[in-house]
This record gives C-alpha cells, sequence and structure tokens, in this order.
C-alpha cells in the first residue's frame, strides 16, 4: 500500500495527506533526525499534533455536529436525504466519503502523537533536566490526544484495530486486528491514568510558557470519567466502570482546580471569539490559537456557520451562516414548559431557566434580527405571540438554531466567509463532568448520595441563578431521568446527546419517540406541499444506527474484518 509522509518540520505543523487508512509511515527521515533537539522544537512538533484535530473530518464538522444529529435535541433541515443530509439523517451506507475521512484522520491523529513520543523519548535523553521536566508534559498531551482519539473510534465504529506505535501502523493490511471494545477502553485508561499523574492542572502550571488550549490534568482526569461512563454503558455494559467513574470524578471534583463560571453566557462569547478560560473548559478545540494553523487570521472550522444562528451575507460586512442544523420543536415545547405552574402559559419574559434563551435561537438574521415566525406584514408583538403559541406557524418554528455559537452576536472581529469560522469547540466542560459524576454515584450506588445531589444542583443553579430549583428526594429511576433531562438542557447541541442516547441503550427508541412527536406537533394547512423535518425517524434503524460502519474501503482492504451488524453490503 502507498505510503504517507508525516512532517513537514518547516511550517511548524503536521500535514499528512492520506491514501490508506490505517497505513502511515514517515519518509522525512533527514527532518527527523534534525529536529526535536530541545523542547523548544518539541513543542513545536506537539503543536502539530494538536493541529490534527481541526479538518473538517475531525473537530471543524464531522465530529463536532455532523455525526451528532438525529437526535431528540437537534436534527438537519430539510426533508430530503440529497447532498448534505445523508448522514444526519441516517440515509448513508458503508460506503460513505465523510465515514471513511473521519475513519483515517482519527488514525491519522493516532499516528502522529506515536511517532511523536517515539522520537521524543529518544531525544529527550539527551536533554538537559529543564526541557526534560518539559518533554514529560508533552509526552503526556500527546497520550491525552491518543487517548480522545481512540475513545472516538471505539464509542463510534465499535470493533477497531489498535495502532499502539508506529509500526504497527505499518504492518500488511492482512495482519490488523479488530479489537474488542474492551481491549481499546483499557488502552484509553492506560493512557489517561498516566497523562493525569503527570500533568499539571491549568491553574497550576508553571512549566509551560503557553497553555492556551492545552490538555491538562483536569482534561485527562475529566476525559477518563466520561471514557468510564461510556464503558459502563451500551454495548459493553461493564457496570463496574460506574464506580471508576464517580471516583475519577470525584478526585477532579474535590480538587477545587475548575468550577462553573458564574455566566452561562460567558461560554459562548469565550468560545466565539478564541478567549480561554480554563475555569470551565477541560478541552476545546481551538480554531484561533497556535494550536491551530495560522491563528485567528485563518478560518479552519465550520462552528456557527453550519450549526449557527441563519445570516444572510451582507457584502463587505459578513459571510452567510447556513444554519442547517436545526432544533426540535417538541424539544423546544418541553423545555419552555417544564418549569410551569399548573395553569400557566409560556411566556418568554418569565422564563426560569436562564439556558434556553441562550440555546435555543427562534430567530434569524435577514438582514437585521427577526423572529423566524414574522411575516412582513407581522407587528413585533404579533409575531411574539405567534412564536408563544405552540400551534403557529409550526413550518416556520422548524428554523429554529442553536444559538450557543451566534457568530452575528458574539464574534467582535467578524471574519466575511460564508464557510468557515474561528468559533472554537467545546469538546469537554466541566459542567459534562458534573452531571457524570451524578450519574455515576447514582449508578454506582443505587440510589443519589448527597455528593449526586450537590453536583447536579450546582449545574441547576447557574441556570437559574438560585437554589429554589434544587432536586432531592428522587428514587434510583428518579434521578436517572434527572440526569437525562438535565444533560440535555445543559449540554445541548454541544455534540453529546447522540452518544448520550446510545451509552443509554435508547438512541432507536428516542428517534422513533420524536419521530412520532414530531408528527404529532407539526399542523399546516398545506400537508402535501409542506412536511416536517423529520427524515431520521424515517431511515434509523434498531441494532443498525448505534455504531458507524467500518468503511467499506478498509472492510475491502482488510478481508478478515467482521462489518458492524446491519452495515452489511
Amino acid at each position: 500500500m502507498k505510503k504517507i509522509f508525516y512532517y513537514i518540520i518547516l511550517s511548524a505543523i503536521c500535514i499528512l495527506p492520506y491514501s490508506c487508512s490505517l497505513d502511515e509511515e514517515s519518509r522525512t527521515e533527514i527532518d527527523k533526525t534534525r529536529f526535536m533537539q530541545n523542547a523548544q522544537e518539541a513543542e513545536t512538533v506537539l503543536l502539530g499534533v494538536y493541529q490534527s484535530l481541526v479538518s473538517d473530518a475531525m473537530y471543524g464538522m464531522n465530529l463536532s455536529f455532523l455525526f451528532n444529529l438525529a437526535t431528540d435535541c437537534e436534527q438537519v433541515e430539510g426533508t430530503t436525504t440529497e447532498n448534505f443530509r445523508i448522514v444526519p439523517t441516517n440515509a448513508f451506507n458503508s460506503s460513505q466519503a465523510e465515514i471513511q475521512q473521519t475513519w483515517a484522520a482519527l488514525y491519522k491523529a493516532i499516528y502522529n502523537a506515536n511517532d511523536f513520543m517515539e522520537i521524543l523519548e529518544q531525544r529527550m535523553k539527551t536533554f538537559n533536566e529543564t526541557d526534560k521536566q518539559l518533554a514529560y508534559i508533552y509526552l503526556a498531551e500527546a497520550k491525552v490526544i491518543r487517548g480522545m482519539c481512540y475513545f472516538e473510534l471505539v464509542r463510534r465504529y465499535g470493533n477497531v484495530p489498535l495502532m499502539a506505535t508506529t509500526a504497527m501502523s505499518e504492518q500488511a493490511p492482512g495482519t490488523f486486528v479488530q479489537e474488542k471494545p474492551e481491549v481499546i477502553y483499557q488502552f484509553i485508561e492506560k493512557d489517561l491514568i498516566s497523562a493525569s499523574q503527570t500533568l499539571p492542572y491549568a491553574s497550576d502550571d508553571n512549566e509551560r510558557t503557553n497553555t492556551k488550549f492545552r490538555m491538562s490534568k483536569g482534561a485527562a482526569l475529566g476525559l477518563l470519567t466520561k471514557v468510564y461512563a461510556t464503558w459502563a454503558g451500551y454495548p459493553v455494559n461493564d457496570t463496574s466502570k460506574w464506580e471508576e467513574a464517580a471516583k475519577t470524578a470525584k478526585t477532579l471534583v474535590e480538587s477545587r482546580k475548575h468550577g462553573l463560571l458564574n455566566d452561562f453566557e460567558q461560554l459562548w462569547m469565550n468560545t466565539c471569539n478564541g478567549v480561554w478560560d480554563s475555569t470551565e473548559s477541560l478541552i476545546e478545540i481551538s480554531f484561533y490559537s497556535p494550536t491551530a494553523s495560522g491563528g485567528a487570521g485563518d478560518p479552519c472550522g465550520r462552528i456557527g456557520k453550519w450549526n449557527g444562528v441563519k445570516a444572510t451575507m451582507i457584502a463587505g460586512e459578513r459571510g452567510s451562516n447556513a444554519g442547517n442544523v436545526k432544533v426540535i420543536h417538541p424539544f423546544v415545547l418541553k423545555w419552555r414548559n417544564k418549569d410551569l405552574a399548573e395553569g400557566e402559559e409560556y411566556h418568554e419574559d418569565l422564563v426560569k431557566d436562564k439556558r434556553l434563551a441562550l440555546s435555543v435561537a427562534n430567530y434569524l438574521y435577514s438582514p437585521n434580527r427577526k423572529l423566524c415566525v414574522q411575516d412582513k406584514s407581522d407587528s413585533e408583538e404579533k409575531a411574539k405571540e405567534n412564536d408563544r403559541l405552540p400551534e403557529m406557524k409550526n413550518k416556520e418554528k422548524q428554523g429554529y438554531t442553536p444559538a450557543k455559537w451566534d457568530l452575528e452576536k458574539y464574534v467582535q472581529n467578524k471574519l466575511i466567509n460564508n464557510d468557515k469560522s474561528n468559533a472554537n469547540w467545546y469538546f469537554l466542560r466541566y459542567a459534562d463532568v458534573l452531571l457524570l459524576y451524578a450519574e455515576a454515584l447514582n449508578e454506582w450506588k443505587g440510589y443519589p448520595t448527597k455528593e449526586a445531589y450537590d453536583a447536579i444542583n450546582e449545574v441547576r443553579r447557574r441556570a437559574y441563578g438560585n437554589s429554589e430549583h434544587d432536586l432531592s428526594g428522587l428514587s434510583y429511576d428518579e434521578f436517572c431521568q434527572a440526569v437525562k433531562d438535565e444533560r440535555a438542557y445543559e449540554l445541548a447541541f454541544e455534540g453529546h446527546r447522540r452518544m448520550d442516547l446510545v451509552r443509554w441503550g435508547i438512541y432507536y427508541k428516542t428517534v422513533k419517540e420524536t419521530y412520532n412527536a414530531i408528527n404529532f406537533w407539526f399542523q399546516d394547512n398545506d400537508p402535501e406541499k409542506n412536511k416536517p423535518f423529520n427524515t431520521a425517524g424515517r431511515y434509523t434503524k434498531l441494532g443498525k444506527h448505534e455504531l458507524l460502519p467500518i468503511p467499506q474501503r478498509d472492510m475491502d482492504l482488510c478481508e478478515q474484518f467482521v462489518q458492524n451488524p446491519g452495515w452489511e453490503q
């Protein structure tokens, strides 16, 4: 098979054009013998390993939102499977390009991390003591990146090959072995435990001169918590890992090195402007910092363009935002109504949960801000009335989008580009860990402990601005449901919901229930012309769409591979 190269040292980043997913080999040996002679040079190459995460196949698009649609909260716009809709409607097959590209990009990033670690482990033998200490930290950062990539592979693709070294990647395809998920999880666990023992907390880091958007002890512990919670759920169902999840999260929580920002909106002002705040951000994919190519002047991802608030272009002032990710309206209604007293009706000025207005955009920019339901002849008050009433303007209400990446509202230095932006992507927030901690304690102990209530209520207190909505006195089952609901509200549209539904073993059930809920809600005077956005419900199959397929090209090259259930051609 054709080999691919690894380093282009002169540009100080890793660039890997690939022709085969698993077979990676460097051909610039002369560069590798001359570089990484000290910690500064090693850090330059490490930033190239981080840069592996920003392509469209990684968190620029696919792993941030494209692969995470078709849930009870979000879906792709439209009623067909044409063009970009085929993946988020679950209508694709094992030959779909995006499935192959992300598989290849994940293994490319793993190869980058492996190659970096192997070279640095040799080079650092001649480093001075100061540089050696930095080298240990850099090795730990690479382990977190590698663990993160394997986590994506195992939870999305299932039985995947383990490439622990560059030599393993260079073997003949007939020798590649699909490992059971347990083996991959054990490898991830080892990497993250090792990294957590070496890396400092972000607030304590006095070793690295630049810590922005870099892996830390909090990142390793938070990711390990998420790994354990996924390992405990479907399809592996190793429930012993709930205890490990709870204990790992406890270490992070009791360190008091991280916390929640006081203002929920500040999260989105920060990430849309490349502002680093390690208080709550544990792992953040940067399209703004030196860990991405070119920094702020070089648009890298599609965050806010594809999954933000829809906006028309204004020549010389702003690019357009497609707003292809749409909020499922029954989810909006559930959120609007959840805190209403008996007989009380929804009004936007009386909503108690402050996250709703900051998460769901019932407006667009065309060219100025207006409600999605507002016709040219409507007064502003009439439009607000139509927005409040669940039976009015349902066709237009399908246009609601996520509000967290409102580029027009938040971005200070606007980028005139129709496709890409510099907005960052939160892979892991401290709020996520708090909710996983609460869930893990309830699962491990069989009931919600005081610490479980403390964790979930800490998230809720920020949402409501007080403790009046604290949870208490719930059974095991009631607390399970409370966690599922709270994760939907707190982490809405951040790429967690689909994988949560899968690990809870309710993905298919939830998609079908959502399909029915949309059909029940949607009303239109011309049902033949105007149909609800509901395509995923027609294509999703039980026991199939919990996993992505092994890419067909790799199935053809590695004839010993076994395809995931339901994806056989």
